[in-house]
């Protein structure tokens, strides 16, 4: 309490004037006493009062806030955050988003670098694609000819199991029979289970499996890890007699060292054009759950030229094999598969 304002008390109490007490309180008397003994310093006009710095506090300030940040950015990209924290994300970075549409343009130059048994992507623009199936878009299923939604739903996935067993299946890239492929293929179709018979079994150029499956010769060839990097879509349409019809453009980047030891790497990258029909059972001889091939073209790169032995053989040992014909960017995907292109190409990287 100022003093001028006790001055005013005591001589009102004294006067008697208003309605102030005659005599002060004891408080009252116990405040003005402590005033006098330790008289409050005046405020400086305009003065700037520095707000108490307690350094422990301000550290759980700026603790709370980072962890605020930090839950913030989880919440909004987990996976980029596994990846920025050492964790298992992709050490080359984030995946590139779904292909939803043909692209306009190549993908760009990656910067330097031979593929390596810890690394057998680094130097490739598939160091940034997704893994096996997931590098593969499914559109949204919608009612389509014969069949419901929820049909064409699964004639959807089914045909990308068709992919995924065909070109993703370890034991058919180690060699084996592409067995769950061809139980999705319609048993009825003759013409197209006698190819798939007579390539798998004798081999030859107008009988090549490779146009329809990957397989690599155990004796020549291993693969590189367990990754396949995809890049690829689908889409469908209604075509004859009310069928759906699903075409699938899928490229496939495969790593593989040789088969007899060694840390040489080196991709060999395949891109199909599949087209398929889901026919209604009656107006088409089929079977349940089963496809029929309208048409396959296939492109690849190192996977041997003029190769008429059903299994890609890549060229080890940095010599590369011997070339004829255009120049062609085995990760363009801006157009379709080239028809009749002559000779062995060279492919502009790896």
């Amino acid at each position: 309490m100022p003093d001028e304002v006790w001055e005013e008390f005591l001589r009102t109490s004294v006067e008697g004037a208003g309605d102030a007490p005659k005599e002060p309180s004891a408080r009252a008397r116990e405040v003005a006493g402590r005033l006098r003994a330790e008289p409050a310093e005046p405020t400086p006009w305009r003065a700037h009062t520095p707000a108490g710095r307690p350094r422990r506090r301000k550290g759980w300030y700026v603790a709370g806030l980072v962890a605020c940040l930090v839950l913030l950015v989880v919440a909004l990209d987990p996976g980029g955050f596994v990846g920025w924290s050492g964790g298992d994300g992709d050490p080359a970075g984030k995946p590139l988003a779904q292909e939803s549409e043909r692209p306009d343009q190549a993908p760009p130059a990656e910067p330097g670098g031979r593929p390596t048994l810890d690394e057998p992507f680094r130097g490739s623009p598939a160091a940034h694609w997704a893994n096996g199936t997931a590098g593969i878009t499914v559109p949204p299923a919608r009612a389509t000819g014969w069949m419901t939604k929820a049909e064409v739903e699964r004639a959807l996935a089914r045909t990308r199991d068709f992919l995924a067993a065909s070109g993703l299946d370890p034991a058919v890239l180690r060699g084996g029979r592409p067995e769950k492929a061809i139980a999705l293929m319609n048993p009825h179709q003759k013409d197209v289970q006698t190819y798939v018979t007579t390539s798998l079994a004798a081999p030859g150029k107008d009988h090549d499996p490779l146009l329809l499956f990957s397989r690599f010769d155990p004796a020549q060839a291993r693969p590189a890890g367990d990754v396949v990097k995809t890049r690829g879509r689908m889409s469908f349409r209604e075509g004859r007699l009310g069928a759906l019809e699903v075409t699938a453009d899928v490229t496939y980047v495969y790593p593989v060292a040789p088969a007899g030891g060694g840390d040489e790497v080196v991709r060999v990258i395949v891109r199909r054009e599949t087209v398929v029909s889901w026919d209604d059972p009656s107006k088409v001889i089929t079977e349940k759950g089963t496809f029929s091939l309208l048409s396959y073209k296939t492109d690849m790169t190192n996977g041997g030229c003029d190769n008429a032995t059903g299994y890609f053989r890549p060229e080890f040992g940095g010599g590369g094999p011997a070339t004829s014909g255009e120049a062609v960017d085995p990760y363009d995907r801006t157009g379709p598969i080239a028809e009749g292109r002559a000779g062995c190409g060279t492919a502009t990287r790896s």
